[in-house]
Order: structure tokens, then C-alpha cells, then sequence
């Protein structure tokens, strides 16, 4: 029997590669609201993040915010903190 195929995922921050279930996926939605996609099914520019990243962090901030081609707020970090420890 052949192996199940188990897709990659980049973490956008450490640059390190995991399976797509132990990522987070953050989504700028086309009306450009920054959300958490538990789903990972919502429409928009996405990216992956550790779930083990600290959100305090100005890199996350940075780096995230250059993946999703937006400009991110502390108001916004805050925000996906909060829907990250809701899943």
C-alpha cells in the first residue's frame, strides 16, 4: 500500500517546514480584513504560521504582514492572538 500524501506547509516566521495541520493559517480577505482561517477553506492572500509563535513578537508582526501584503496593526496582532488560542 502506498504511503498517505501529507501536504507541507512554510512557516512564514521560522522558516520552517511541518505538515499543514500543525500550522495556523492567517488570511487577508478581499475586503482586507486579517483573520485566523481555522477552516482553511476562506478566500484570500494566506500564510502559515506556527502555532507555537509568540504573538508579542515585531517579527511576526513584520514578516506576516510582508506575506500578506498588508500593513498589520498591533489592534490586528492582538485580534489573530486571540482567534489563534480560541482553536
Amino acid at each position: 500500500m502506498k504511503p498517505r500524501h501529507i501536504p507541507m506547509r512554510t512557516c512564514v516566521v521560522c522558516r520552517d517546514k511541518k505538515p499543514k495541520q500543525e500550522l495556523l493559517r492567517i488570511v487577508r480577505t478581499p475586503e482586507g480584513e486579517v483573520r485566523v482561517d481555522s477552516g482553511g477553506r476562506l478566500s484570500g492572500r494566506g500564510g502559515y504560521v506556527c502555532s507555537t509563535e509568540d504573538w508579542g513578537d515585531r517579527q511576526i508582526r513584520a514578516k506576516l504582514g510582508h506575506a500578506l501584503k498588508t500593513e498589520l496593526t498591533q489592534a490586528d496582532i492582538e485580534r489573530l492572538s486571540n482567534e489563534a488560542g480560541e482553536d
